[in-house]
């Protein structure tokens, strides 16, 4: 079965700076995988290049079996911005700040893309709005503006702004890490009920208990090369290379039940 998603050789430079250094990744349709690494190890700038806020410095990315991008004499693949802009409606992205607009309801943020991007008529916008808010348990919130908003349904209707797009994958770049602690279940809580519906999801993330419940396969990103995957249980509880196991054992609040151990 052909993979949603394929990068081939990807790599991503800022000036001298190689962040990305090769990384060769299928994900399958309805695949859940979680993104592992240090500070620099490369796992927002491979999100970013997925969905091409970065453009990659060399590699392939193929979305259902067709590349994106198209390669020139030389062997540099040129991109449009046409194509780019379709790209960005299908891999949806959630990123650690909400980005919403201040002076729109969280009803009018979650219809604007979905009118200015999609071109949607505003009654089928808004019936999508409504449906993704209360989605994500917001159904109440609808005319809230975002001021009025706790951090974790900040961060909620950002994910729906983005799941109204219709993506086809969606990315989360450490959604979690600027919420307070008493807030970041119930964005988990949103995360694994897409998951369990069978959304293609990519998420960077420190928190260890959620990837080890939630994701189908775990990735360790170390020096912008993929250092170790695998399932939940082989990453997470019996790592195979000593890097993967140092940066677990900084992790110290991650405590599997007995059972699972």
């Amino acid at each position: 079965m052909e993979p949603i998603l394929k990068i081939d050789g990807l790599r991503k430079s800022f000036g001298t700076l190689e962040v990305l250094k090769g990384i060769d990744l299928e994900v399958a349709q309805g695949e859940t995988v979680v993104i592992l690494g240090a500070s620099g190890s490369g796992k927002s700038t491979l999100l970013r290049c997925i969905n091409f806020l970065e453009r990659p410095s060399a590699g392939r990315i193929a979305l259902d079996g067709k590349a994106i991008g198209a390669e020139d004499g030389g062997g540099a693949v040129r991109y449009s911005e046409a194509q780019l802009s379709r790209v960005r409606t299908r891999v949806g992205m959630v990123f650690q700040q909400f980005n919403l607009f201040p002076h729109m309801t969280a009803l009018k943020n979650v219809m604007e893309g979905q009118v200015t991007v999609l071109g949607r008529a505003k009654a089928e916008a808004e019936q999508t709005a409504r449906r993704v808010l209360a989605k994500v348990g917001l159904a109440d919130k609808t005319d809230e503006y975002p001021a009025r908003l706790s951090g974790g349904q900040q961060q909620r209707v950002a994910i729906a702004r983005a799941l109204a797009m219709d993506p086809e994958i969606m990315l989360f770049d450490e959604v979690t890490s600027a919420l307070d602690p008493e807030l970041v279940g119930e964005v988990l809580r949103t995360m694994r009920a897409l998951s369990d519906e069978g959304m293609t999801m990519l998420i960077v993330t420190h928190e260890l208990g959620f990837a080890y419940h939630v994701a189908d396969r775990v990735i360790f990103l170390h020096d912008g090369l993929i250092h170790e995957q695998g399932t939940p249980q082989e990453v997470l509880v019996r790592p195979r290379e000593r890097r993967t196991r140092e940066f677990l054992e900084g992790h110290g609040l991650f405590r599997l039940p007995e059972a699972d151990r």
